[in-house]
């Protein structure tokens, strides 16, 4: 077994080496069943060094001149060699034992992708409600935070891959897919929540519960039609960083 774990990054060169040393601690859990791994960061078109990080860190470094999430993950794993795919966000921080829970999964056979709930690095109130509430509805509907996602490269080649005409919740929508293809299959997705991602509660305190409210609004107004626009996406792609 080999996995490629691949890492999109716009301008994260202050956050990604935290999230790269995380990485290779978690995958100890891969080297104790003997499979063998890789480390791809997708340099989204980034301003700062992310690129220069990256390359320090280990990982294989792939350029996306198009900011955009979907094709930032696309791109990393177009180079993959590895039989699955991991998605770790840049802010992110899996752990050892979360590696391991994914590795019991793959081993099984039965499962096709996969991901983690969430838990925040400190947060607010109301981000800590937002994360449990989703938590339930990712167990719920077998629905992966793009965060930390798992899945067969056969089967995400199969899908298509994260789709280029959305700028935000793309996982979501892959996901429908990816269930879609295991129920023809008779396997499974599964979401693991004994040890959940770790992940950053950056947009909590770099947007304002206005501006955070305002997106959320106009999305559900527009029925989800502004995940189509990047300028509609601001809080993924406006660059502000810590």
């Amino acid at each position: 077994m080999t996995i490629s774990i691949v890492v999109p990054a716009f301008n994260e060169a202050r956050v990604l080496p935290a999230t790269l040393a995380s990485i290779r601690r978690a995958t100890a859990a891969l080297d104790a069943r003997g499979w063998a791994h890789e480390l791809i960061v997708c340099d989204n078109n980034s301003t700062d060094g992310t690129a220069d990080v990256a390359r320090a860190g280990g990982a294989t470094v792939v350029f996306e001149p198009y900011n955009q999430i979907s094709r930032a993950r696309n791109a990393g794993a177009a180079v993959a060699s590895g039989d699955w795919l991991v998605f770790v966000d840049a802010d992110s921080h899996p752990s050892p034992e979360l590696f391991a829970d994914m590795a019991a999964a793959l081993a099984t056979g039965r499962c096709v992708a996969g991901g983690a709930t969430l838990a925040l690095d400190g947060g607010t109130a109301l981000g800590l409600g937002v994360v449990a509430a989703w938590n339930v509805i990712s167990r719920l509907r077998r629905l992966a935070a793009g965060s930390f996602i798992f899945c067969e490269t056969a089967a995400f080649r199969a899908v298509g891959g994260f789709s280029l005409e959305l700028y935000a919740t793309e996982e979501l929508e892959l996901f429908t897919r990816l269930k879609r293809l295991a129920r023809a299959t008779g396997r499974t997705v599964v979401i693991l929540h004994r040890h959940p991602l770790v992940t950053s509660d950056r947009k909590g305190r770099l947007y304002s519960k206005g501006e955070l409210a305002r997106s959320l609004l106009k999305s559900m107004l527009t029925l989800g039609r502004t995940m189509r626009s990047r300028d509609d996406c601001y809080p993924w792609y406006d660059g502000r960083r810590e």
